[in-house]
């Protein structure tokens, strides 16, 4: 089983994250659970949401304390909030900003984990871009196929054409496509940089 915790804010759409995430899973042959993390909090206030995909029926229900992937929607929750706790030694970690790991103060934490699992990208800007306004979700679930192959940038494609109408669609597929081929460029750059 993989499992993937994603954290955010209140009103970035981390739910239908998970929620399209899954249906991806789904509609790549896969067993999926999407479910999210909140009480009475308003817009702003920090969320949680959990993505499981297996081959298998999932029977599991609790929340993911021992992910297999982190998605950061904010990287306002970095100090904030334990958004690396119970991350598996070997996870992916793809944080939604344009700052580097060394600029958001992470460098020594980050030396604990393979570098080719670890990614930022700037999933907001790219939404601004596309989809003219600030939901990052969509890019970086094109971020996360390409860092993680658990999911084909296509299953996730055809996921956001299922849950929105038609222009919104199109414009989070948009995002979706250039945070795939953002990551994928700084994937291949980590490699280089590991094998020179």
């Amino acid at each position: 089983m993989f499992q993937v915790r994603i954290h955010g804010r209140g009103g970035q759409g981390v739910v239908t994250a998970a929620e399209v995430l899954s249906v991806a899973a789904f509609r790549e042959g896969r067993h999926a659970q999407a479910f999210p993390s909140f009480g009475s909090e308003r817009t702003g206030a920090p969320v949680v949401a959990f993505c499981r995909i297996d081959t298998r029926p999932i029977r599991l229900r609790e929340p993911i304390l021992a992910p297999d992937a982190l998605i950061i929607q904010d990287p306002t929750l970095l100090h904030q909030v334990d958004v690396f706790g119970g991350l598996v030694p070997a996870g992916y970690i793809l944080i939604n900003t344009t700052r580097s790991f060394e600029e958001l103060g992470l460098e020594e934490f980050m030396a604990k984990f393979p570098p080719d699992r670890l990614c930022t990208v700037p999933a907001t800007e790219l939404a601004l871009k596309h989809v003219r306004r600030p939901l990052p979700n969509a890019a970086l679930l094109g971020g996360f196929a390409a860092i993680s192959g658990q999911i084909s940038l296509e299953a996730v494609s055809a996921a956001i054409r299922e849950k929105f109408p038609d222009k919104v669609a199109e414009a989070n597929v948009a995002a979706a496509d250039e945070a795939y081929a953002y990551v994928r460029r700084e994937m291949e750059e980590t490699q280089r940089a590991q094998a020179g």
